[in-house]
């Protein structure tokens, strides 16, 4: 969020600056700049170099600058953001908030910010950098009623991780994640009959916070929307010299193992121990060659192409000869 509020430029300091609303409109138009709210601007060249939730944030600290009561909070696809949570294929064009007194109307759409009068009550309520949002469990709750199923589970999958997932020790806290599906599915219960809550209710019980990455977040739902069982992720399985690999689905129905093969797997430092591409390349060939070796479980691969579609999923499976266990 701080370093979101470095990269905005409001339309004063442009005045300032001595560039008048034609120059910056053709500033705009030249791409030098993006308005990402009314008076609010980022770099051209910054907002090219960034993911759609930094995008997103530009725009929901833009305008919680206009936030004055603290009974209206960010919420739902702007507050995922604040809490880093993913928005996997969505790009929000407005800012999103709730409060009983967000004048009066769901969805009304007034400079650039989306009001949903539904009450956010203090236990719903955190504050992260300065910007009041709805809390990471109410978050959730609501993304999982209001987002399309992929990103809503690629979201709760995330929220659980930030609740449950400890990075250092690469343990997954399973007493922390139940006490947050219990509270959310209590909050589910409560809203029975409620816009959203079929999908809510269907999706809470995939939640699971040790997937890394939205792909596989959406893998896990094609895998269920195909009618295979319920994986086993990041499967710990013992390497050479004491190291341990991990697989990211254990296909037990089906005697395989499963690989989302996401780029970031390759190209970030995070995730590949800080080898080039190459060499990251070549460590998990080595790494596959073990695991078939030791495993005798073979090991099929996927990638985003892969999982548009259930239909795609099934059809890519089948080329490894793995089909749904019907």
């Amino acid at each position: 969020m701080d370093e979101a509020r470095t990269h905005l430029i409001s339309r004063a300091q442009l005045e300032r600056r001595g560039s008048g609303p034609r120059q910056v409109a053709a500033e705009v138009a030249a791409g030098r700049l993006r308005r990402v709210h009314p008076g609010w601007y980022v770099d051209g060249a910054t907002w090219r170099s960034v993911f759609a939730e930094t995008r997103h944030l530009f725009s929901v600290v833009a305008a919680a600058q206009r936030i004055r009561s603290d009974r209206t909070v960010v919420s739902h696809h702007s507050a995922a953001v604040a809490w880093e949570l993913p928005l996997y294929r969505l790009a929000p064009r407005l800012v999103h908030v709730s409060g009983d007194n967000a004048d009066g109307c769901t969805g009304r759409q007034t400079l650039g910010v989306a009001r949903h009068a539904v009450a956010a009550p203090p236990c719903d309520r955190a504050e992260i950098d300065g910007i009041l949002c709805t809390s990471l469990e109410r978050t959730i709750f609501d993304m999982l009623r209001a987002a399309p199923a992929e990103a809503a589970l690629a979201i709760a999958d995330a929220g659980f991780r930030r609740a449950a997932w400890d990075d250092r020790s690469r343990t997954y806290d399973i007493v922390a994640a139940e006490r947050l599906r219990e509270a959310l599915a209590t909050r589910v219960r409560a809203a029975a009959g409620g816009r959203g809550i079929r999908q809510a209710r269907r999706l809470l019980p995939l939640a699971d916070g040790r997937a890394q990455l939205p792909g596989e977040s959406v893998s896990r739902l094609r895998l269920d929307e195909l009618g295979f069982a319920e994986p086993r992720l990041q499967v710990a399985i013992p390497g050479p010299a004491g190291r341990t690999y991990y697989c990211d689905f254990g296909l037990d129905d089906v005697g395989a193992w499963g690989e989302f093969d996401g780029v970031s797997k390759y190209l970030d430092p995070d995730l590949n121990g800080g080898l080039t591409a190459g060499e990251a390349v070549m460590a998990e060939k080595a790494r596959e060659n073990w695991i078939v070796a030791t495993t005798g479980r073979r090991i099929v691969r996927w990638g985003s192409e892969h999982i548009d579609s259930a239909t795609t999923f099934e059809r890519h499976l089948a080329t490894y000869g793995i089909r749904p266990p019907r």
